[in-house]
C-alpha cells in the first residue's frame, strides 16, 4: 500500500474484523463460555441506553489492542484499560450521539446501509467464500454473528459519515483563497508531489532471497536505460499496472499525482530525492519488492492538496467542539455506578460551552479587539 492508512477507505478497518474470524484459531469457539451477568445501563443518552455490556467489549477490544499491538503485559493493559475509562465511555457517548445524529440526515443511513453491505461482500470475496450464507456460517464456526458484526460497522460508518459531512466538509469547503496561499507559502516542502509507475515483483512462493536479488537486478536494467515500460510488461506481477505499462493511475485511468509526504514512510523514503525520470532502489513491502519510477515531479499550488491538509489539521479540534456541542444539546444520564466517571466530563462540557459563550460575547462588545487596558491617572504621563 502506498499511501498512509490516515484518511484511507473506512472499510480497510473495520474489514479486519471480519476477517479475523478466519485467521483466528478454531479453539476460539471452543472455549468455554464466560459467566452469564444481567446487563445494566451505563448511560441514557436521550433515547439510547449505553448498556454494561457494550463496555465491557470496548474494554475487552482495547484490551487486546494493548497486548497484541503495543506489547503490554495483560497486567499492564488492564491498568491502562481501567486508567482510560472516562475516554471509552465518552466515544460511546459520541457514538451513540452521532448515529442519532446521522439517522435524520435524509440519504445517510441509505448510503451507510449500501457501504456494510459492500464492504461484508468484499470481505467473502477476499475469503473466497462464495456466498453471504456460507460467510455467516463460516463465522458461526468462530463465535460470531455477522448481525452484530454488520452493527459494529454500520454505527462506525455512520459515526466517519456524519463527521465528514457536518465538520469535514465545512472545514474543507469554508477555506479562503488567502488561507490556502498562505499555508501553501508556508508548508511548501509538504507539497512536493510525484507521478509514480511501478513493477511489482511477490513473494508468493519464492525466497526473499530470490525477489530481492531479482528486484535489484530489475533496478539496475532500469537505470542503464532499458525501457521501464518494456520491464514492466515481462517482469511485474501487479495485474492492474501492467495494465497501465506500470503507470499508478486514478480510475479514469490518468496518471495519479502522489503527494510524497502522504506516503507509506519506506515508499516515500525511496523517492523523495528522485528527480523526473530516476528510479528507485527496490522497496520491501508486506507482499513483495517495488522497483519505482518518477516520471514528473512538482511542488506548484494545487488547491485540492492544500484543502486535504489544510482541513486535517484543523479537523481535530473542529471534531472535538462538535461533539462537545452535541453533548452539551443533549439528554445525559449517567447510571448512579458510573456517574463519578462520566459526570466531570459533563460539567468540563458545560464549562467549556460557557467560556466559549463569555469569549464570543466580549469579542462581539469590542468589535474583535481586546479590550484597552485603563490608564493610571495617578501615574505621570
Amino acid at each position: 500500500m502506498l499511501l498512509k492508512n490516515i484518511t484511507a477507505r473506512l472499510g480497510l478497518a473495520f474489514a479486519a474484523l471480519l476477517l479475523a474470524a478466519f485467521a483466528a484459531s478454531p479453539a476460539r469457539a471452543q472455549e468455554e463460555a464466560p459467566p452469564t451477568v444481567l446487563d445494566e445501563p451505563v448511560a441514557q443518552v436521550d433515547n439510547y441506553v449505553i448498556m454494561l455490556s457494550q463496555l465491557k467489549r470496548e474494554n475487552s477490544d482495547f484490551r487486546e489492542t494493548l497486548v497484541k499491538q503495543r506489547g503490554m503485559s495483560p497486567e499492564q493493559a488492564d491498568a491502562e484499560v481501567q486508567k482510560r475509562q472516562p475516554e471509552i465511555i465518552l466515544n460511546l457517548i459520541n457514538e451513540a450521539l452521532l448515529v442519532q445524529k446521522g439517522k435524520d440526515i435524509p440519504r445517510l443511513p441509505e448510503d451507510v446501509e449500501a457501504e456494510v453491505n459492500r464492504e461484508v461482500m468484499r470481505v467473502a470475496k477476499d475469503s473466497n467464500i462464495p456466498t453471504i450464507e456460507l460467510l455467516e456460517e463460516e463465522m458461526r464456526k468462530q463465535g460470531l454473528l455477522l448481525s452484530d458484526v454488520k452493527e459494529t460497522i454500520r454505527r462506525q460508518f455512520m459515526r466517519q459519515a456524519v463527521l465528514q459531512r457536518e465538520v469535514d466538509a465545512k472545514v474543507y469547503y469554508g477555506l479562503t483563497n488567502k488561507e490556502l496561499k498562505e499555508y501553501y507559502d508556508a508548508h511548501r516542502d509538504r507539497f512536493v508531489s510525484v507521478t509514480l509507475s511501478e513493477i511489482f515483483l511477490s513473494l508468493a512462493g519464492r525466497s526473499e532471497d530470490e525477489v530481492r536479488a531479482k528486484a535489484a537486478d530489475l533496478a539496475k536494467r532500469a537505470r542503464s536505460g532499458v525501457s521501464f515500460e518494456e520491464l514492466v510488461e515481462k517482469n511485474s506481477e501487479h495485474e492492474p499496472t501492467r495494465k497501465t505499462k506500470g503507470v499508478l493511475a486514478d480510475p479514469d485511468g490518468k496518471a495519479r499525482w502522489f503527494i510524497i509526504s502522504d506516503l507509506a514512510k519506506e515508499v516515500g523514503a525511496a523517492v523523495k530525492d528522485l528527480k523526473a525520470g530516476a528510479v528507485s532502489d527496490p522497496v520491501k513491502t508486506d507482499e513483495g519488492y517495488m522497483i519505482l519510477k518518477v516520471n514528473e515531479r512538482d511542488d506548484s499550488f494545487k488547491e485540492n492538496f492544500v484543502r486535504g491538509a489544510l482541513t486535517q489539521e484543523r479537523g481535530e479540534a473542529e471534531r472535538d467542539k462538535y461533539l462537545r456541542t452535541l453533548r452539551n444539546e443533549a439528554y445525559i444520564k449517567p447510571a448512579d455506578s458510573f456517574k463519578e466517571t462520566i459526570q466531570p466530563i459533563l460539567d468540563k462540557d458545560r464549562q467549556q460551552d460557557k467560556q466559549q459563550t463569555k469569549d464570543k460575547q466580549q469579542t462581539a462588545s469590542t468589535g474583535g479587539a481586546k479590550t484597552p487596558e485603563k490608564k493610571d491617572k495617578s501615574k505621570k504621563q
